[in-house]
């Protein structure tokens, strides 16, 4: 498959993606009896339109990118008592939260399909240590311990152990593992990259000096994975955030659209063959669902996270006064998040496309 069907199939993967994310709120909508005046998978002029009998039209737009789901009420009061603001607080919440739940459960679907192809799992359990490793001991790391916790971050794959020691500023961390079907604490333990003799391939290497070879099988163990990948997606997304936040990246290290585009048609591409391209991107895919979801459940205008806040708020308000308050004013911060929101995605989009042309 050539680089062109690969893009192609990565703007299909967005639309999808966009496309799920409205479905769930049409799907709430409904279950809470909000009446939903338009549902449309893409965006631009209308190909296929068709009204169903509650009253919503179907309708299907020629750019297979995005989607929408427009409910009566959404962003100004309604008389109709099926309207989204007359709707109680919990429904709303529901409504506002199902799309990044579907974006969710289809990055947690597509990793289990990719996981259902492999036979076993290796655990973050010790099988044995390096020629020299100064760590095996009774009051260090023992033979058939498993890594649980490192500096409060749960461990879910054996590759989490390098990962989560190497974000470490010191060589002290405290870790907490396994040991007899009990947890064991060792504190500001000193565990560092140390030099060994590779014995393969002869040479010296940097290494922590662990052997992890447990392997789990079966389709419990590709459920149990499944659900540790998709809370390790989560949590990569909080880490990427705490970093930019704290200055360790910066918003120009930021990835958008083109560069995602990009990334998947690489991935295709480099794959050993079409099967394995698919595997490849449909994990990729699944990243960026889970991603999606939770970036969009953050507080801030314009996503639903920002309306669920804003929603949250009101209603202590109205609690407290008395009060109404009129939807205008979250219209208005909505808009002026959505310009920065816009902003934002057009200076990735420039860092993209500068960073594959000099690339």
């Amino acid at each position: 498959m050539g680089t062109l069907l690969y893009i192609l199939l990565a703007i299909v993967i967005f639309g999808v993606l966009i496309a799920i994310h409205e479905l769930g709120h049409f799907l709430a909508a409904r279950l809470c009896g909000v009446k939903v005046l338009e549902f449309a998978i893409g965006m631009g002029p209308a190909i296929w339109t068709k009204e169903s009998k509650s009253g919503t039209q179907i309708s299907l737009r020629c750019l297979p990118i995005g989607g929408y789901c427009a409910m009566e009420g959404e962003d100004t009061d309604s008389d109709d008592p099926q309207a989204f603001s007359n709707a109680a607080v919990w429904k709303r919440l529901i409504i506002l939260a199902a799309g990044a739940f579907m974006n969710f459960l289809l990055g947690f679907v597509l990793i289990i399909i990719c996981f259902s192809q492999l036979s076993a799992f290796t655990t973050p359990t010790i099988t044995s240590f390096m020629d020299g490793c100064p760590y095996e001991g009774e009051d260090g790391l023992m033979v058939g311990d498993t890594f649980y916790k490192i500096n409060g971050e749960r461990i879910y794959f054996s590759s989490d152990v390098s990962t989560y020691l190497e974000r470490n500023d010191s060589d002290y961390a405290d870790i907490v593992v396994i040991r007899d079907g009990e947890k064991v604490t060792l504190e500001d333990y000193y565990i560092t990259l140390l030099e060994y003799t590779d014995p393969d391939t002869g040479e010296a290497v940097m290494r922590y000096g662990l052997y992890f070879g447990v392997k789990e099988t079966g389709f419990l163990a590709q459920m149990k994975y499944s659900w540790y990948c998709a809370m390790d997606f989560v949590r990569m997304v909080r880490l990427g955030l705490v970093d930019l936040i704290t200055g360790a990246v910066g918003v120009d290290q930021m990835s958008g659209v083109v560069g995602i585009v990009d990334m998947i048609a690489e991935v295709g591409t480099e794959s050993a063959s079409t099967y394995d391209a698919f595997l490849n991107i449909a994990y990729l895919a699944a990243f960026i669902a889970i991603n999606l979801s939770v970036m969009n459940l953050l507080p801030l205008p314009a996503l639903d996270g920002g309306r669920i806040f804003f929603l949250l708020v009101t209603w202590v308000l109205e609690k407290l006064t008395r009060k109404k308050i009129d939807p205008k004013y979250e219209a208005y911060i909505n808009t002026a998040g959505l310009v920065l929101l816009m902003g934002l995605m057009v200076f990735v989009m420039y860092n993209d496309i500068v960073r594959i042309i000099s690339g």
